[in-house]
This record gives structure tokens, sequence and C-alpha cells, in this order.
């Protein structure tokens, strides 16, 4: 999986702290990851092909968090764009869009799929054979979801010394992939863990956007190897955290801890603040793996 950074602010845009947005690659999927002011000019500036993204998941409908979609779905249409395009998020979302384009005379070229969320239960909105994604109910001053996206390890791997060593044809490979146990050519029922090394392990992506502290979401993402986590505030202004629905940078590390992550990426910084270290610094006395989101930074794994 490839994560980038295309903005990482709280509420107001400005130049040099563009509001929410993220790429994320995994295996043949680009997807794009809320879509605040200003995202098509980071997509831009970044040089990611608008082309190859199909779906888009907006977590809720504030502002920083879906204004920039309006004018990506117009600029598709001006790019001549042809393939579908899905958009996962909020019941209301489809009218919200739909509305700009009908006064502005603009109707897309190309198939627009809503898929209109409601349910405060993780739901399952995305799944084919190597990739699913399901939602993250958050606790937020309107209805929001995060997402937890999953990436199979895929197929089993040929040993090709062994498939040699026991003459098994070619025809064969593909079941061998799929774990099935295979004849060798004096048939003889050779055993799939001869053939084959285990599929390498799934790979998980969860991103919480506004929320305030909630242990709740621990059970659908214990474990995954990267936590996105708003923390919007630090300790300080706990009390403004708790009285807007967010979080403060101690209380991400938190539920990083708890959920037992691989990593924890801070993001969603209240502008008010100068020096981003200081949120690394809060986290870092709960949990041990913290990255800071950075306008343009690249997270892989």
């Amino acid at each position: 999986m490839r994560l980038q950074i295309l903005g990482c602010y709280a509420a107001t845009p400005r130049f040099l702290s563009p509001p929410s947005g993220q790429v994320l690659e995994a295996g043949k999927h680009l997807v794009l990851i809320d879509c605040g002011e200003g995202t098509q000019m980071q997509l831009r500036r970044f040089k990611v092909r608008f082309s190859r993204i199909q779906h888009i998941f907006i977590s809720h409908l504030h502002g920083d968090h879906f204004f920039g979609l309006p004018g990506l779905i117009a600029t598709f249409r001006l790019l001549g764009r042809e393939k579908p395009l899905h958009i996962y998020g909020p019941s209301g979302i489809k009218e919200a869009i739909t509305l700009l384009l009908k006064i502005g005379d603009s109707w897309t070229d190309f198939p627009l799929h809503f898929h209109e969320l409601s349910s405060s239960e993780s739901e399952l909105i995305l799944e084919d054979t190597t990739f699913s994604v399901r939602t993250l109910p958050l606790d937020h001053r309107i209805y929001t979801n995060g997402f937890l996206f999953t990436l199979s390890g895929g197929e089993r791997r040929l040993i090709p010394e062994a498939v040699e060593k026991y003459g098994i044809d070619k025809a064969y490979y593909r079941r061998i992939k799929q774990g099935e146990d295979v004849y060798d050519s004096n048939g003889a029922l050779i055993s799939n863990a001869l053939l084959a090394d285990p599929p390498r392990p799934p790979k998980s992506y969860a991103y919480c956007s506004d929320t305030a502290f909630q242990p709740a979401l621990v059970p659908y993402i214990k474990g995954v190897d990267v936590l996105y986590h708003e923390s919007t505030f630090l300790h300080p202004e706990a009390a403004l955290a708790e009285q807007t629905k967010h979080s403060t940078a101690g209380e991400a590390g938190r539920i990083a801890r708890m959920a037992e992550v691989g990593r924890l990426v801070l993001g969603h910084y209240s502008t008010r603040y100068k020096d981003l270290e200081a949120f690394r610094k809060e986290a870092l006395e709960y949990f041990p793996a913290v990255e800071l989101a950075e306008e343009g930074a690249v997270i892989q794994w």
C-alpha cells in the first residue's frame, strides 16, 4: 500500500495548510479519501493521474472534507472522462452534487454512481477478489464514517524447484496457487504445502477523520498496519476537543495503543498551532510509532 497526503489541516484552507485529502494506492486500485478545497490542484501538483481514480470516499459533509468534490467532477468532464466514477459518502451527497451540476447545466458525460451511507454500524461497501472497504462509525457533530481498507495477500506462491522435483504439469499451476493439492506425473497426490508458500499477509489502512475520543472504535481497527487518526488539538485544548467532538494527539495515541496498530499517523491539525512536532511528542507519551501527516508526505508498507 502507498498513501500520499494531499492535505491534512482542519477547517479553513490556507496557502500552506490545505484541508483533508489523501490518495491511497492498494494493488490495482487508486482511491481518493476526502476531497477538501484545492484537492484537484494537489493531485496535479503531485502528478496523480486523474484517470486512475475510480472510487472516492467522503467521510462527512463538512466543507473541509468535500467542498473540492464538485470542481473535481467538473474537471473529469472537461478532460473527457469516460470511465465510471463511484462516490461513497453520507446521505445527502448526491443531492448536493447533482444540484450544482443541474444549476450549471454541466451534467457529466461519464457514469456517476453515488453510494449513500446512513448506517451507524460498520458495513462492507466495496469488495473484489483482492481489496475491500468497510465503514468505521465515528463520533462527530454530524454523521461521519472512517474507512478501513484491506488488501489481501493474493494467491499462494509457487516454489519452482518443488514443482520441478515432483514433475507437476503446468496445467495445475493455477490450482496450486489457489491452495489445492495436485497429482504428480506418477499419479501421486502431492500436498499443496510442498509446492507453494503461503500468501503474503493482508495489508490494512484505517482512516479515521473527524471524531471525538471513541474507545468503541478499537475492535474495528484492531491490529491494522497503519492508522490515520485525527488530532485537531493538543491536550491544553482538551475541553475544546470534547466540545467540538474532535480528538487531541494524546487521545489518538491512546486509541492506537488500545488497538495495537502498527503505525499511527496524525493529522487534521488546527491551524492555531505552529509546531507540528508538539503533536508527535504528545502522542508518543502513549504510543511508540508516531508519524505526522504533512502535505505531500508518502507512507508505504
